[in-house]
C-alpha cells in the first residue's frame, strides 16, 4: 500500500475518534444541562416545584368603649431543627447564635441535643416552645442568616440541594385578658381545644361564648407558589395567594374605666354589708346601652383557680330569684293602664289583712288608708294585693308579660334562664294573684328587671340591654342582630304617672337613701326572703331598680341588687345606698350633670323635712308625758 493511502486512512481514523469524542462530550455536557435546570426549578429544601405556607387566622378581639383591649389572641410557636443537617463543625456556632436571639441559655440548648441518659438524638428536635409573634420573627429571620452562613448541610450527599434548616412552625393560639379581672364575668373566659395539631381557644361564657360566631377566625392564609433555597415563596404570575380574615372585633358600650370605678364601689360595700354577692347594671333609658354591667364576684380568666368556679357564670342573666316589693310598680301599671284604678282614691289598709284561714297579709307599717301613690311610697302589701284583685287573672299575666317578666330580656350574654310567673288561671284566685303583686311566687332575673323599669323612663317602653355597640372586620364596621325586641310595657300616661310616683318613692318614701341633689331620681326598694327547699329563711335579697335624670337629656336606668347581706340586708340600708353611690361615680365620669341650683333647692327640701319629722317628734314625746305627768 502506498504511502500516500496510508495517511488518507490515518485522516479518517483521527476524524472519526475527534467525531465521537465530541459526541461524547456534547451527550455529557447535555446531561449535565438537564440535571443543572432540574436543580434549578427544584425545591431546594424539600424536592417539589411548589411549596404552600399557611398563615393562620385567629380570633377577634373585645373592646371597651374608651378603646382598651379587654380580651385578644396571640399566636404562639415552636422552634424545631434536624440534628443531623447541622454541620458538626458549625454546631457551636448554631448554639450561640440560638442563645443570643433566644435568650436561652446554652447549655440549656446543648441538652436539647440529648436524651436524659445522654445519648446524642439523631432527627427532629423542639429547641424552644411558647415562642410569641415578636420572637418567633427574629428566629425566621435568623433561620436565613444561618443558611447564609453554611451551618446547615443536606442529609443526602447525592441530594445537595435538599437542605433542612431551623423551622419556626405555629402551634397554638392562645387568648390574652390584659385587664385581669376587670368587666369579668361578663367578659366570660375560654377553654383550649386541639383541632389538626393546633391549640385554639373556645369561648366558654360571657361575651367569649355569646359572640363565638362573630369572634372567631374566618379564613387562614394560605400562599402556593415556587420556593427559593432558604424556603421563601418567589412571588410571580403563578404564585396564588388566599387572604387571612381574623375573627371579628366586638366594641363594648362598657367605658373601663366607669366599670372600674363601680366595681370598686362593690367592692367595698361587699366587705361593708357582708353580702354574698351585688350586682349593678347602668344603661341608657332610650337606648339600652350598657354603660356597666358589674359584680362583686370576678375572676382572672387567664388564671381560674378553684376559688373562682362559683363566679365564672353571669348571675345578671343566670340567677333567678323571687323579687319582692320592686314588682309592685308593674302591678299598679296595669292596673292603671285597665282603668281599674283611682291614683287619688285611697284604699283601705289596716296593718293586716286574712285572706284564708292559712294565709294573712301584713304591712311593716301600720296604715289606714293609702292612696295608690302612697301604696309604693310606703311598700304596702295590702294596698298592692287590693289593686291586682281588681284584674282578671289572665289581665295580671299579660301585663307582667308586656313588661318581660317570664321571657328573656334579650342581654346580649351566653345564657339567659327566663324564670316564671304563674299561669292565668292560678290567678284567678286571691292568695296566687296577692302573693304574685307584692313579688313572690314568681322568678325573675336581674336584667329582666333592669329592662322593665327603663319603661317607667322611656315613655312606657322597655329597651333590650345590649353590651355590644357594634362589629368590626378589616376595616368596616357592622350592626349588631337583636334578637329580642323592646317592649311596650304600658302607655306613656302610665309610664308618666308611675315615674312621679317612683321619684316620691325617693323623695318622702322607703328609697330616700337614694336621694341625689340635683338630679332627678327615682325608684323602688324591695327586701325580700329567700326561699330554700320550699320555706323561707332568715336570708334576704334587697334591691334597688329606679332612674337618674339631669336637666340635659341624659336619662339611665340603674339597678342594684344585693344576695344574702349578713351585716344589714333592708334595700334602704343596701341597695338605695349603693345606687347612691353609683350615681355619684355618674356625675364623676360625665355621664351625669348636677344642677347647682335644683341642688340648693333639694338640701333646703330636705331640711325642712327633717325638720317637721323632728319637731313632730318632739311634740308626739311632749303629749306622752304631759298625758303621764311626766315633767
Amino acid at each position: 500500500m502506498s504511502t500516500k493511502k496510508i495517511e488518507n486512512k490515518m485522516i479518517q481514523y483521527r476524524s472519526a475518534i475527534l467525531l465521537l469524542m465530541f459526541i461524547i462530550i456534547f451527550i455529557l455536557f447535555a446531561i449535565f444541562l438537564t440535571k443543572g435546570i432540574g436543580i434549578i426549578n427544584s425545591d431546594r429544601r424539600t424536592g417539589n416545584k411548589t411549596i404552600t405556607i399557611e398563615n393562620k387566622a385567629i380570633r377577634g378581639k373585645i373592646i371597651s368603649s374608651d378603646d382598651f383591649v379587654v380580651s385578644f389572641s396571640q399566636k404562639h410557636f415552636r422552634a424545631e431543627v434536624n440534628t443531623r443537617s447541622i454541620d458538626p463543625k458549625k454546631k457551636d456556632l448554631f448554639i450561640k447564635l440560638f442563645s443570643i436571639y433566644s435568650g436561652i441559655p446554652e447549655d440549656e440548648i446543648l441538652s436539647k441535643f440529648k436524651t436524659k441518659t445522654g445519648k446524642k438524638i439523631r432527627g427532629r428536635i423542639v429547641i424552644c416552645n411558647d415562642i410569641d409573634v415578636r420572637l418567633s420573627r427574629d428566629l425566621k429571620a435568623l433561620s436565613r442568616k444561618m443558611s447564609a452562613l453554611g451551618i446547615f448541610r443536606p442529609l443526602n450527599p447525592k441530594k445537595p440541594h435538599l437542605i433542612y434548616g431551623l423551622d419556626i412552625i405555629a402551634d397554638s393560639e392562645t387568648r390574652s385578658f390584659p385587664q385581669k379581672d376587670i368587666l369579668t364575668p361578663v367578659v366570660g373566659y375560654v377553654r383550649t381545644k386541639v383541632l389538626n395539631n393546633y391549640k385554639i381557644p373556645i369561648g366558654m361564657k360571657g361575651l367569649e361564648k355569646s359572640y363565638k360566631d362573630f369572634l372567631e377566625p374566618t379564613q387562614d392564609g394560605v400562599v402556593t407558589g415556587k420556593r427559593d433555597i432558604i424556603g421563601t415563596v418567589i412571588r410571580d404570575g403563578k404564585t396564588r395567594e388566599l387572604e387571612r380574615i381574623d375573627g371579628m372585633d366586638i366594641h363594648l358600650n362598657i367605658n373601663l374605666d366607669f366599670q372600674r370605678s363601680v366595681e370598686t364601689v362593690l367592692d367595698k360595700m361587699k366587705n361593708q354589708i357582708g353580702a354574698e354577692e351585688i350586682m349593678v347594671a347602668v344603661m341608657e333609658s332610650h337606648t339600652g346601652k350598657l354603660l356597666s354591667l358589674a359584680s362583686s364576684e370576678r375572676f382572672n380568666p387567664k388564671h381560674i383557680n378553684q376559688e373562682d368556679v362559683n363566679s365564672l357564670n353571669p348571675n345578671f342573666s343566670e340567677y333567678l330569684y323571687e323579687p319582692g316589693s320592686v314588682i309592685k310598680p308593674f302591678t299598679l301599671a296595669i292596673a292603671l293602664d285597665a282603668g281599674k284604678v283611682d291614683l287619688n282614691k285611697p284604699i283601705k289598709l289596716g296593718g293586716k289583712l286574712r285572706v284564708t284561714k292559712k294565709y294573712t297579709i301584713s304591712d311593716d307599717d301600720y296604715f289606714k288608708a293609702l292612696t295608690p301613690k302612697g301604696i309604693i311610697m310606703h311598700s304596702s302589701n295590702i294596698g298592692i294585693s287590693k289593686i291586682a284583685w281588681r284584674l282578671t287573672g289572665q289581665e295580671l299575666y299579660d301585663g307582667w308579660l308586656r313588661f318581660g317578666l317570664s321571657k328573656p330580656s334579650g342581654i346580649d350574654l351566653s345564657k339567659e334562664l327566663s324564670g316564671r310567673i304563674k299561669p292565668s288561671y292560678l290567678l284567678n284566685y286571691k292568695v296566687h294573684s296577692a302573693n304574685t303583686a307584692y313579688g313572690y311566687g314568681l322568678l325573675v332575673n336581674f336584667m329582666q328587671m333592669v329592662k322593665g323599669y327603663s319603661a317607667f323612663n322611656n315613655n312606657g317602653v322597655a329597651v333590650t340591654p345590649k353590651l355590644v355597640n357594634y362589629l368590626s372586620s378589616q376595616g368596616k364596621n357592622y350592626d349588631t342582630l337583636n334578637e329580642v325586641h323592646d317592649l311596650e310595657s304600658c302607655t306613656p300616661d302610665t309610664a308618666s304617672k308611675i315615674k312621679d310616683i317612683l321619684i316620691a318613692t325617693v323623695n318622702r318614701g322607703t328609697g330616700t337613701t337614694a336621694q341625689y341633689d340635683g338630679l332627678e331620681v327615682g325608684g323602688k326598694t324591695g327586701t325580700a326572703h329567700i326561699s330554700y327547699k320550699g320555706k323561707y329563711i332568715d336570708e334576704y335579697h334587697s334591691s334597688f331598680y329606679g332612674f337618674v335624670n339631669d336637666k340635659f337629656g341624659h336619662n339611665y336606668t340603674v339597678g342594684v341588687f344585693v344576695i344574702k347581706a349578713k351585716k344589714v340586708y333592708f334595700a334602704s340600708q343596701t341597695a338605695a345606698p349603693i345606687f347612691k353611690k353609683v350615681v355619684n361615680k355618674m356625675v364623676k365620669h360625665g355621664y351625669l350633670v348636677v344642677d347647682e341650683h335644683q341642688a340648693k333647692i333639694d338640701l333646703a327640701r330636705r331640711e325642712a323635712v327633717r325638720k317637721r319629722r323632728h319637731d313632730a317628734y318632739v311634740r308626739k314625746i311632749q303629749a306622752y308625758n304631759k298625758a303621764h305627768g311626766i315633767k
